[in-house]
């Protein structure tokens, strides 16, 4: 007599395995949201760089006897990225030569603007300065007043 017992799984098991793990990493996928979380990245770095321009400016004019970097005014303006052209836009490049406050004027992870960092800034009538990011996502307003 033959031994007629074969280990193994079945075509049908291996099925009903595959697609409870589909549907099980389908809900986690879900859960997570990605979008959602690279959305929330993209907010805290437009957060720390909104604090580095403002610490920026405030550096300058602590360092220049509380003068301020030309071009802010009380409408909030777009600021410029360093070596470009600052037409309509507040030219804080001053900020960057020599790299003395900053190697670079930073810029939003996804500014669209040829010239524009996705940041503005602006100077209340009592002279503190506002700087927001205009791309936060998830509906987050970011913007900081020193």
């Amino acid at each position: 007599m033959k031994n007629l017992n074969k280990k193994g799984f079945t075509l049908l098991e291996i099925l009903l395995v595959v697609a409870a793990i589909a549907i099980l990493a389908g809900i986690v996928i879900i859960a997570i949201n990605p979008g959602k979380q690279l959305a929330d990245t993209r907010n805290a770095q437009r957060r720390v760089n909104v604090n580095t321009i403002l610490n920026a400016v405030y550096q300058y004019s602590i360092d220049n006897k509380g003068t301020l970097p030309s071009g802010i005014i009380q409408t909030p303006i777009e600021i410029c990225k360093t070596g470009g052209s600052c037409g309509g836009l507040v030219d804080l490049s001053v900020l960057s030569n020599n790299e003395t406050y900053l190697t670079s004027i930073p810029t939003d992870p996804t500014a669209s603007s040829a010239n524009g960092t996705g940041y503005r800034i602006s100077q209340s009538v009592n002279g503190r300065i506002t700087v927001s990011a205009t791309a936060a996502e998830n509906s987050v307003v970011i913007s900081v007043t020193r």
